[in-house]
């Protein structure tokens, strides 16, 4: 599993500022519709109600926001850089402005657990997250993103 498998191109976006977590929420929702065709709706519902379970604010301006919803086949993701970091109740209690959203099947099982995986693995890498922060363009960060993984298997 590569991102490229995980992440389509309209769905990384860059947003200035965000007024509260609850719109993030919002925000990665209706991109997953828009990109993906899910009810966003039901998404903006599973991305609360795991959140309410623990924040997934992993630490160094990174949050991993996940879901299972009932609308979808495969997992999917939705990437927001934002300029200007927010506080996300996270491990290491820094602002996050890295957001990886991942939306999968509710029977999914291994395959969120791998996608998660992967999106933490590659959010860790500091060279990976300079590149994501360095850039405004969705394209690039598209790019950032999907390329990150050739270049770490060689």
């Amino acid at each position: 599993m590569d991102l490229s498998d995980l992440l389509v191109p309209d769905a990384v976006k860059v947003f200035g500022n965000m007024s509260s977590k609850k719109r993030l929420m919002q925000d990665l929702s209706d991109i997953v519709c828009s990109a993906y065709g899910v009810c966003p709706v039901n998404a903006v519902d599973a991305l609360q109600e795991r959140e309410a379970l623990g924040p997934t604010g992993v630490g160094h301006g990174v949050a991993l926001p996940h879901a299972r919803l009932k609308d979808i086949d495969r997992v999917v993701g939705v990437f927001v850089r934002l300029e200007k970091p927010m506080a996300f109740d996270s491990v290491d209690r820094q602002p996050v402005d890295l957001v990886f959203g991942l939306f999968a099947p509710e029977d999914s099982g291994v395959a969120h657990l791998k996608a998660l995986a992967l999106v933490s693995r590659t959010l860790r890498d500091p060279g990976v997250c300079a590149k994501l922060r360095a850039n405004s363009d969705s394209a690039t960060l598209y790019t950032v993103l999907t390329e990150s993984e050739s270049t770490r298997a060689a």
